[in-house]
């Protein structure tokens, strides 16, 4: 059968939990999508989209004041094209980005004056990647998210999906390693300015070799 991998979240913070039953209230006694404003969550489809341009567009700011500006994210879909115009907008002013990207990527990397700071790499192997996650430097105070969305029109516009803020220090540690792990892997597929894919030959153990040890 499939095998996939993917990223759970036990905790007790209240804000959080809060958010989780208020949504689940919402879910199974309207017929709206979900409409309150959240203590912690980002929730689909009416605060997401806004919540990731703006924290990208906050990662242009501070590339152009000369503070420290880097977008990491693993994720499965990249095709939406106001996120995708905002990562463009970052790349011109200064920010370093570097996208893990499984499927479908609307976005070109390394167009000049456009897109040159922007990486996009695609990782494949046994497993089906599943897990989402965001990391924002946010001029040195850096920003965690997992959840189940991808930068996808229909999970940010159409669906009900979510984003958790991870704030524990282990917990981040742990994101680091998983981020640096499919950034780097020496199996992975570069996406290249002409949208072929080219793939990596290096000799060192890919993500998901490393991760099911």
């Amino acid at each position: 059968g499939e095998q996939y991998t993917d990223l759970s979240f036990f905790t007790t913070d209240d804000a959080i939990t809060s958010d989780v039953a208020d949504l689940f209230n919402e879910l199974t006694g309207m017929s709206e999508p979900p409409r309150r404003l959240s203590r912690a969550l980002v929730v689909a489809p009416n605060r997401l989209l806004p919540a990731v341009l703006e924290q990208i567009d906050r990662e242009a700011a501070h590339a152009r004041a000369g503070r420290q500006a880097r977008i990491t994210a693993k994720l499965n879909g990249l095709s939406d094209p106001d996120v995708v115009r905002a990562l463009y907008r970052a790349s011109s002013d200064g920010v370093e980005i570097d996208l893990v990207v499984r499927g479908i990527c609307t976005l070109r990397p390394g167009v000049s004056g456009r897109s040159e700071r922007i990486r996009v790499v695609s990782v494949l192997g046994r497993f089906l990647e599943h897990s989402r996650i965001y990391r924002f430097a946010n001029g040195g105070d850096p920003r965690y998210f997992i959840g189940s969305a991808d930068l996808r029109p229909r999970n940010l516009r159409r669906r009900v999906e979510l984003l958790v803020p991870i704030s524990a220090p282990s917990h981040r540690r742990m994101l680091d390693q998983i981020l640096d792990l499919y950034v780097n892997d020496s199996g992975g597929w570069d996406l290249k300015t002409d949208g072929s894919y080219q793939h990596r030959t290096g000799s060192a153990a890919p993500a998901q070799v490393v991760l099911a040890r």
